[in-house]
This record gives C-alpha cells, structure tokens and sequence, in this order.
C-alpha cells in the first residue's frame, strides 16, 4: 500500500504538472503563454489572449485534472479508513502542487484556483456550493477575477470547517487556501494601488 501511494502521489504531481492553458496554446498557434499578457497560464489570461471559448477550455481541463487524481484516489483507497482519507489527500495537494509548481515549465506554473475547485468538488462539494457563489459574486461586483479567487479561497477553510469535514481535508484546504492567496501576491498589490485590471479589460491582463 505505501508503495502503492508513493507511486500515485508522483502521478498526481505529474498529472498536475500538465498546463491545459499551455496545451491549448502550443497547439492553436498563441504561443509562449508565459511571455504574454500577465504571463499566466491560467484561464483567465488564455481568455483575454485567445478567447473566451479557449479560456473556458483551460477551466475545465485544469478541474478535471484535480477531480480525475481524486477519483482514482478514491477508486483504489476509498475503503480504507482514515489511511486512505490521508493518502487521498497527499494525492490532492500532489496535482495541485504540480499546477503551480510544473516541472515540465520550469516550476512556473499557475494560481492553482481550477485545480482546487476539482480537488474539492469531490472533497468538499458543500462548501464549494458555497465558495463558487462567493468567487461569482465578488467579481461581478468588484470585476477582478483575482479578487474573487482571494475571498473565496481565504473563506473555504471556514466553510470546510463549518461543514465538519474530516480533519484531513480540513488541513488540504488551509494550505491549498494559503498558496492561491500567497501565489496572488502580486494581484494583491496591484488591488491596493489601484493598478489591478478588469477580467473583461483588453489591455495588459492582471
């Protein structure tokens, strides 16, 4: 078994380590995502580079790459116990870290936002119910996509919490929470300036 979980946490990493953003990029002729616009390879700059429907592409594959590790997870560990709660949550932080640290891209990869949401559509779907309404809500008030990513992720750990989940998926979502906040450093700045762009802006993107 421990062999077993060393082996699909390293998949996980790998399969994280796959940027859809990049794929889609490459092979529809945009180029170096990671040399234009905000330098991003998350949907939001895939949208404001190549199109809404390139965007809402990279969405959904980097989700399905966290629910996908989650699934097999639970496919080969679900039935064992707290053990297999814990290995199964190594697994979600193993894609997840591979998104924003991708070794095929010289671990400079995204937000990690996407992925979290399929890791936790499977491991917290109550409080996702909740997060997503949130992340919606703020930015169709405040029109940063950056700002939304922020308020839902500081909020999920409460809201895990709220919902009793176990203390394992309580402690995945604290520190996935803290690495989109830490990976938007730089928005967060820009947010206090003044200088943070709009997510339908067609200038430089945020």
């Amino acid at each position: 078994m421990i062999i077993q979980a060393i082996f699909l946490t390293i998949i996980a990493y790998l399969v994280g380590s796959i940027s859809t953003g990049v794929l889609l990029s490459r092979l529809f002729g945009q180029g170096n995502l990671q040399a234009e616009g905000s330098k991003s390879i998350g949907a939001t700059n895939v949208s404001r580079l190549m199109g809404m429907k390139w965007g809402i592409l990279t969405l959904l594959g980097d989700v399905l790459k966290g629910m996908l590790m989650i699934w097999i997870g639970r496919r080969i560990f679900g039935g064992e116990g707290d053990s297999g709660l814990l290995i199964i949550s190594l697994m979600a932080l193993a894609v997840f870290l591979g998104h924003i640290f991708p070794v095929f891209l010289g671990f400079k990869g995204g937000k990690g936002v996407a992925t979290a949401l399929g890791i936790f559509i499977l491991l917290g779907p109550k409080a996702i119910l909740v997060a997503v309404p949130v992340f919606v809500l703020v930015v169709l008030l405040g029109k940063y996509v950056s700002l939304g990513s922020i308020v839902a992720a500081g909020s999920f750990p409460v809201l895990m919490i709220v919902f009793s989940y176990p203390v394992y998926t309580v402690g995945l979502a604290i520190v996935i929470a803290a690495a989109i906040i830490l990976k938007h450093k730089a928005n967060i700045q820009r947010l206090i300036k003044g200088e943070e762009k709009p997510w339908r802006s067609k200038g430089k993107p945020s």
